[in-house]
């Protein structure tokens, strides 16, 4: 026997899987194990304890699999070089995109090439070091520049201040100069971040925010250096009182609250990815596993498929599994939104990151890493926020034009002002153009719908309603019908066996028995049902032959040598069975109850009926309530006869129903509404649901359904009833509505500041707008953007 170098498990040598590092050979009792070790992750340490190594495969052999080394050299097995790992082959890299400009992606950290923010890691991160790297960074260059910016402050407005002689104790010239001092390091060091960003912008030609920065404090700051260093060259037109007035305050209060504005909004987008960095922090970092009857804690990512796990009480679920032995209630809201516990049996599933709250048990590990209904919760949400939606069109087209127009709005305010303004003339033109060039935010015109959509998106997460993307979420706000199946969606999905009426001839568990012999053969819900009432009755199955199954009709098979045929009444009548009008009272007595009805014929003659009844969710005649508040019109779909379906469609105030719909005809149905010009929402969960969802204007996969159906769907909730679907409405209308807010600030904003800037205002009321100003009102314009798009984090779904 061997031992496996990562778990320690002892495995058979004969039969395990190898690899080889450094001419020795390693076995392993899984694949997952196996890769650990080609990592590096916590593999062999031979290699680092002598000193030769890292630990960690480094170098693989691009012929043999399983070859790899922590050092270079030869391959054992074919004596080719090795060669260095790929990322692939060793650790994910993390990708950084641009918050506004999600196309912009790079492996390593930097500044985006088009708006020149910090990029940030696409993978939403537990700890987001690199995104707090900049907020210090920021963090430490304000609060420097604010104490050097104080004293220019002081020394330019202290002759306006009564009672302050400061002229007296300091000369004019002096004061200049020690405002260059100290005004020189908050523009050159503080706002460095601004004249790099903005240099970039213009060799790349994606003008922005920090090109108007970099331009109004640039122009502000070297003509005061110019003024101070050689006053000589101005003409009297830039001179007040014989002096050359100097802007060092405008240029170092500008980059002070610009400097502000950036720490205050990289808090606030921090706090966009909260709602997914809560998310990832419910998966508990350790799980004891019990393997040969002894129990181990390992680490998450030591649990394979498969492995035996015990959960305690209060203790969180570590993954996605199966109940063997024992029972508890699990609180499931942090996945689903919903408070209430849900008491779990053997045999029931359970879902990694929730919490037990009372009994322990043991489950079966099922999905592990990556494969979790948390993980993919995480990576659908961190996708969805990145995404963008078409009302960012707007402000993309907006935000092309706009630095070029306000540049050239600056120029046309310096040369109005320098030809036609009050003395100075030229002194006057300089501020004016400066505060146009400052005031500007084409940033809080980018910033107006990512943010929404971090935040909105992350709050639905947190109520079970996952979005796919940003498109989605704003088709669903425009949806007005509703379509939904009725079985797993309107009632429980777990229909059972109600009422057997047998045919003259028959008895009622001998009808039940061939019936079930042949339904073992499928795997629809209502086969299993019929399945389950015959052992719950203690019925013997018999094995069936020539089994087949049409699909929206029924099966057939032979059973002991006598031809059984068990679905709806037409898939007999098609068959020309005999005897149908003898069960045809019971089966209209049936579907004017509301159950489905199932018959069965054997040799060609009709041998009785089976009711099904499926119990309708507690939670739907409310949300059906609710929808139709929102003035959304609901439709049914199923495959159940007219009777069942509007006996049910009565009970619950349905407004339509589309009854003996076949699965491969649900798309069908709902290309026939969009012609009709309705805007469309799907909600299904099985596979033949798929193209439905895809038809669809906006697709829902109900919690527990297919992975087709989830990958076809743009909307899954977690939590599979129609409380999901109005918040998912809810939700979308919300977000939308705060977008629009954040466009029209951001547009409004911009439209009434640039004139004001600009001095409209001066012929009527002598208000002059100063660069300082301007620079206060560009930093809270960002910030009051994203802060609204906060308040999404408190809404109630």
């Amino acid at each position: 026997m061997a031992k496996d170098p990562i778990c320690g498990m002892d495995v058979d040598p004969s039969s395990a899987l190898t690899a080889e590092r450094d001419g020795e050979t390693y076995y392993f009792c899984c694949e997952q194990c196996r890769d650990k070790f080609l990592r590096g992750d916590g593999g062999s340490r031979e290699a680092s304890e002598d000193g030769t190594g890292t630990g960690q495969a480094e170098y693989v052999c691009p012929m043999c699999e399983g070859v790899a080394s922590d050092k270079p050299g030869e391959c054992p097995k074919c004596g080719m070089s090795l060669e260095p790992a790929g990322p692939s082959q060793t650790r994910q890299k993390t990708v950084y995109t641009c918050p506004m400009h999600p196309e912009v992606e790079q492996d390593t950290p930097g500044d985006c090439p088009k708006c020149g923010m910090d990029l940030e890691p696409k993978t939403v991160q537990a700890e987001p070091e690199e995104g707090d790297g900049e907020l210090r960074m920021m963090s430490v260059r304000f609060w420097v520049s604010l104490v050097l910016a104080l004293p220019v402050i002081a020394l330019a407005m202290g002759g306006m201040i009564p009672g302050v002689p400061m002229r007296e104790v300091l000369s004019k010239a002096v004061s200049n100069w020690i405002e260059l001092v100290l005004a020189t390091p908050v523009v050159l060091w503080g706002g460095w971040p601004f004249f790099k960003r903005g240099w970039r912008s213009l060799v790349t030609m994606n003008l922005n925010m920090f090109t108007l920065i970099a331009l109004g404090t640039g122009v502000a700051y070297v003509y005061s250096v110019v003024a101070v260093l050689a006053p000589q060259v101005f003409p009297p037109s830039f001179r007040e009182n014989g002096h050359v007035a100097v802007y060092f305050e405008a240029a170092t209060m500008i980059t002070v609250l610009v400097l502000l504005g950036q720490v205050l909004e990289l808090r606030a987008r921090k706090k966009t990815g909260r709602a997914v960095r809560e998310l990832m922090e419910l998966a508990p970092t350790t799980a004891r596993v019990v393997r040969d009857g002894e129990e181990h804690q390992v680490s998450l990512e030591e649990v394979r498929q498969g492995d035996t796990l015990r959960v305690r009480p209060g203790e969180k679920i570590p993954v996605d599994g199966e109940v063997t032995e024992g029972g508890s209630s699990v609180d499931e809201s942090m996945i689903t939104g919903e408070p209430v516990p849900v008491d779990k049996r053997e045999g029931d599933h359970v879902t990694g990151g929730t919490l037990n709250t009372s009994g322990a048990f043991l489950m079966r590990a099922e999905r592990v890493g990556k494969d979790t209904v948390l993980s993919r919760i995480i990576d659908m949400v961190a996708a969805a926020q990145r995404s963008r939606a078409p009302i960012q069109r707007v402000a993309d087209v907006a935000a092309s034009y706009f630095v070029p127009a306000v540049v050239a709005v600056a120029v046309v305010t310096f040369i109005i002002w320098a030809l036609a303004g009050p003395d100075p003339r030229l002194a006057h033109a300089i501020v004016t153009a400066v505060a146009v060039l400052i005031i500007a935010c084409p940033c809080a015109l980018g910033l107006a719908t990512p943010m929404s959509i971090m935040v909105g998106v992350g709050r639905g997460a947190t109520e079970g309603v996952l979005i796919k993307d940003a498109e989605v979420l704003e088709a669903m706000e425009k949806i007005d019908t509703i379509v939904v199946d009725k079985t797993g969606t309107l009632t429980e999905g777990r229909p059972s066996v109600t009422d057997i009426v047998p045919a003259r001839g028959w008895e009622d568990l001998d009808l039940l028995s061939l019936a079930a012999s042949v339904e073992q053969n499928s795997e629809h819900p209502l086969a299993e049902a019929v399945v389950s009432a015959a052992k719950d009755r203690d019925l013997r199955l018999e094995s069936s032959a020539d089994f087949e199954s049409t699909t929206g009709g029924g099966v057939f098979a032979t059973v002991k040598g006598r031809h059984v045929r068990v679905g709806k009444l037409n898939f007999l009548e098609e068959a020309e069975v005999t005897g149908i009008d003898e069960i045809r009272s019971s089966i209209d007595d049936f579907q004017e109850r509301g159950e489905t009805v199932i018959c069965v014929a054997v040799d060609g003659k009709a041998a009785g009926v089976l009711g099904l009844s499926d119990p309708i969710k507690e939670s739907t005649p409310d949300a059906i309530r609710t929808l139709h508040a929102l003035g959304l019109e609901v439709i049914m779909v199923t495959g159940d006869n007219e009777k069942t379906a509007r006996a049910v469609a009565g009970e619950l105030g349905i407004d339509d129903i589309a009854a003996g719909v076949a699965p491969q005809d649900k798309n069908q149905r709902i290309r026939t509404l969009r012609e009709q010009g309705k805007r469309v929402a799907m909600a299904g969960d099985g596979i033949n649901d798929a193209p439905a969802l895809a038809e669809a204007d906006v697709g829902i996969a109900m919690g527990g359904g297919t992975d087709v159906a989830i990958e076809s769907a743009g909307i899954t909730l977690v939590k599979g009833d129609l409380r999901g679907i109005v918040r998912a409405v809810r939700l979308s209308r919300r977000v939308m509505r705060n977008i629009r807010q954040n466009l029209f600030f951001a547009f409004f904003y911009n439209a009434a500041a640039v004139p004001i800037a600009a001095g409209v205002l001066y012929p009527f009321f002598g208000i002059l707008l100063s660069p300082v100003i301007a620079a206060a009102a560009m930093s809270m314009s960002s910030v009051s953007v994203v802060s609204n798009a906060l308040r999404l984090r408190g809404m109630t779904l």
